[in-house]
């Protein structure tokens, strides 16, 4: 920790979370790169390859609740310990499948693993976070869960090539299990038991009470409360998972490109969202900052990321230039990773004592869509041999995404039954400035 010594303990917690989504997401999407080696060695279809990837989105999907709530009564601390073994192990284990069934019981298990995983980091931000870094902080963990994204390409390729597929897998997951000692090593749930914690940095985060206590989970009422949020996590994870799983295999066979060459466009594309994220998350604090309007601060960023997505993804079925549809698909994803800060944002402004469920409640559209897109996308491309075709009905979902955000309130707090006037719903008051 010598290089994180002269920053904050909120800095530094807030910079391991930051590493969690990093590893994470190239745990993740790593088979994306690796697939055309695997689907040779293995003699797997391209709709047997989507029916892998979409393995890990129905445990992930399930344990967005059931993990956020562990979050919430265990702690992001142990919570994350069991997790993130588990997501490691599963991350080793690709690395000696034999076939189709066991790639696809391995990405079940990594699924498992990383369902728990971003609603137990929202629930320890709801500790360690004052109100107006929660844009900030969600935009910047997400920007290093893209930079996996854009970096997993070429690092995959390196290692593919000097030494195997299966060799990138274990090298990764060893990788992960290091990150869970050091999470493990540093973190604690309350930042008053940190021993680095300084007194100016408890005086502008959450009380004691909210960062300690687990209180029993309404769940039908904040169920309903978070579904116009759930609804609209689904409509930007249709898109995300279009670009996570097949944007590689996208440049590779649509343009005949190699591995290498395919890497290094699916880097470029993936570069933008690490933009967006940070961009989105600083414009929404700064919204709030300005206008102290929570709803403000996160509809609105939200909108226009669904909008511009849009319009750069719509000329993908028309142009055929590689360039430009590089161009494209990058402003495409840059948009769409505005939506990332504020809508994690949201669970935390509406439910800061169930950021944990609450979270877990909105990022299951996002596992819902990772169940059914990737077999929709591999199904479509071996019935009719277009790569370009998946993004029609990416197309429509931002749109519909855009509409449904609108429904979000994420200025009218969720009250407990037992406690109709406590603080505890209450956001911290932000002051405008000039």
């Amino acid at each position: 920790m010598l290089g994180l010594s002269r920053f904050k303990a909120t800095d530094r917690v807030l910079f391991i979370i930051c590493l969690m989504y990093l590893v994470t997401y190239i745990d993740r999407v790593n088979i994306g790169t690796a697939a055309p080696a695997m689907q040779k060695e293995l003699g797997l279809t391209n709709t047997e390859l989507g029916l892998a990837f979409s393995a890990f989105a129905y445990p992930y999907a399930f344990f967005q609740i059931a993990g956020g709530w562990l979050g919430d009564r265990l702690g992001p601390r142990l919570t994350l310990l069991i997790c993130g073994a588990i997501w490691s192990a599963a991350t080793v284990m690709i690395g000696f499948v034999e076939g189709a069934m066991s790639l696809v019981a391995a990405r079940f298990l990594l699924g498992i693993g990383e369902g728990s995983a971003f609603p137990t980091a929202t629930r320890a931000l709801s500790n360690w976070m004052a109100a107006d870094r929660r844009g900030f902080a969600q935009g910047i963990t997400h920007a290093f869960a893209r930079f996996g994204n854009a970096v997993t390409p070429p690092i995959i390729a390196f290692l593919i090539v000097a030494l195997s597929w299966r060799d990138s897998f274990i090298i990764i997951g060893l990788i992960s299990f290091a990150w869970v000692a050091l999470w493990w090593f540093y973190f604690r749930d309350d930042p008053r038991d940190h021993k680095h914690i300084t007194q100016a940095e408890l005086d502008v985060l959450p009380a004691r009470r909210i960062a300690s206590e687990r209180k029993a989970v309404p769940w039908r009422r904040l169920l309903r409360r978070m579904m116009p949020v759930t609804l609209t996590d689904f409509c930007y994870g249709w898109t995300l998972w279009l670009f996570l799983n097949w944007i590689p295999s996208y440049f590779l066979h649509q343009y005949n490109l190699d591995i290498k060459k395919s890497a290094i466009f699916a880097s470029g594309v993936f570069f933008a969202g690490v933009v967006g994220d940070t961009v989105g998350g600083i414009v929404s604090d700064r919204i709030l900052r300005r206008t102290g309007s929570v709803s403000k601060a996160r509809v609105s960023v939200i909108v226009v990321g669904f909008l511009g997505a849009f319009l750069f993804m719509l000329p993908v079925l028309f142009v055929t230039d590689l360039v430009t549809i590089a161009l494209c698909l990058s402003g495409a994803f840059f948009f769409a990773e505005l939506i990332v800060a504020p809508i994690w944002a949201v669970p935390m402004d509406i439910a800061p004592q169930h950021a944990g469920t609450a979270s877990g409640f909105m990022n299951f559209g996002f596992g819902l869509a990772g169940m059914i897109s990737p077999v929709v996308f591999g199904a479509i491309i071996d019935a009719t041999g277009r790569w370009d075709l998946p993004f029609v009905a990416s197309l429509g979902l931002l749109l519909l995404g855009a509409v449904l955000a609108l429904r979000m309130r994420p200025d009218e707090p969720f009250v407990d039954d037992v406690e109709p006037e406590s603080p505890l719903a209450r956001p911290v008051p932000v002051r405008p400035t000039a």
